[in-house]
């Protein structure tokens, strides 16, 4: 995410049964991002909606904390996969209570969207930064 200075590696992450039933996925206290591997797989021909997820950090320099200033819509993402990169644009980015991010439109499948979450820098403890982008043509 070149606008946002973050160019670093996505571990796979496999949610537990009542974190996918609830939708309360919380990564490893760590300051990798996670790519939810239960959901989608990036790329062409993509059925599902591929989530990547990691914290932001009080009194740290984490790299999922410049989500929340340095991201807007039009800016690009760039997806290495072993079947080559994948452009995004970014079309949304929006803040949600951590308690109703569960009942949030982001978890409705769409084929090829990317959702990227984490803690929203300015109340990391009450809300989540989510960030939505598409394939770019």
């Amino acid at each position: 995410m070149p606008a946002a200075g973050i160019d670093q590696p996505i571990l796979p992450l496999a949610p537990s049964t009542a974190e996918l039933a609830n939708q309360s996925i919380v990564p490893p206290m760590t300051m990798d991002a996670y790519w939810l591997a239960t959901y989608g797989t990036p790329g062409a021909g993509s059925t599902n909606t591929t989530y990547i997820t990691g914290h932001s950090w009080e009194g740290a320099d984490a790299p999922f904390d410049r989500l929340s200033t340095h991201l807007n819509p039009g800016d690009t993402i760039t997806l290495s996969t072993q079947t080559g990169a994948i452009d995004y644009t970014v079309d949304t980015v929006t803040t949600h209570d951590k308690n109703t991010l569960k009942n949030s439109d982001i978890w409705r499948i769409t084929p090829q969207r990317l959702v990227i979450i984490s803690c929203y820098t300015n109340d990391p403890w009450g809300k989540n930064v989510v960030i939505t982008a598409s394939p770019t043509p």
